[in-house]
């Protein structure tokens, strides 16, 4: 028996996921999406073979429902979905910041809802999607969110009072990377490079610096020590971050951003 899955307001996380389900073996026959624009809903048929319906008819037809529009946009979404949507439908939100009690309360009793938080690396099957579940979420119903979020990363399960913390560290976190490798490549600049070979010489300083701490077991501060000779270079650059406080302004960065996603919880928006 076939199950049903579909992606409602596919921009590009959904789009991603979309695509990432097709290369896992997902048949494009069972597979729905909606889009608001007529010319975006034409496009991911042409290119992905699904069926672009109304969010009422997806509501309706699927059996998992996956939501990604953008956080202001979904009050409006489960209006337009509650009476169409049977208490034994599988709910997932991707929408940072809103808790799946928003969804139980404006859903039929007992809908299970699952909240992921993925971030952009999805568009790269390098996604880290943070799962937590409802109060009705089975572990089925994790395990279901888990094989869809898998296909374009990793994915880990976390208590829902967690999220705001994973949403800071990892919904956000490729945009800290991309900051460091804008101000490490100026720093390039600066010591004489021309901007493509500094760009070129962090990227991949970057990509062999994540494989070596995903794949060799050693904790940072060892793999750190390790590049780190007695009076060489490394040290004084060391030196030279813990005296502008980098670290301390990083710890700083991620509780602000923890604290925005409370606030965005909390409808404070």
């Amino acid at each position: 028996m076939s199950h049903k899955v579909a992606v409602l307001g596919t921009g590009k996380i959904g789009e991603a996921l979309l695509s990432g389900m097709i290369r896992g073996g997902w048949s494009p026959s069972d597979l729905l999406v909606t889009a608001r624009r007529p010319e975006r809903a034409a496009q991911l048929r042409e290119r992905y073979g699904v069926e672009s319906v109304s969010n009422a008819d997806a509501a309706k037809t699927a059996d998992t429902l996956i939501l990604t529009v953008k956080p202001q946009d979904m009050g409006a979404l489960l209006d337009e979905l509650a009476p169409h949507v049977p208490a034994e439908r599988l709910v997932i939100s991707g929408a940072a910041g809103i808790p799946t009690s928003f969804f139980e309360e404006r859903l039929a009793p007992e809908t299970p809802v699952v909240r992921v938080m993925t971030n952009t690396p999805a568009l790269v099957d390098e996604a880290m999607s943070v799962i937590s579940a409802g109060t009705h979420a089975t572990d089925a119903h994790l395990a279901h969110a888990e094989e869809i979020f898998g296909g374009v990363g990793k994915t880990l399960r976390v208590p829902e009072s967690q999220q705001d913390a994973a949403t800071a560290l990892s919904g956000s976190g490729p945009a800290y990377f991309y900051f460091l490798v804008e101000a490490m490549t100026d720093a390039g600049i600066l010591l004489g490079l021309p901007r493509d070979k500094a760009h070129d010489l962090i990227v991949q300083a970057a990509i062999g610096a994540a494989v070596m701490l995903r794949d060799s077991g050693e904790h940072p501060v060892k793999l750190r020590e390790n590049v780190t000779s007695p009076a060489g270079t490394t040290i004084n650059a060391i030196r030279e971050l813990e005296n502008h406080g980098v670290r301390a302004a990083l710890i700083a960065a991620l509780e602000a951003a923890r604290d925005r996603s409370r606030a965005l919880a909390s409808g404070n928006g």
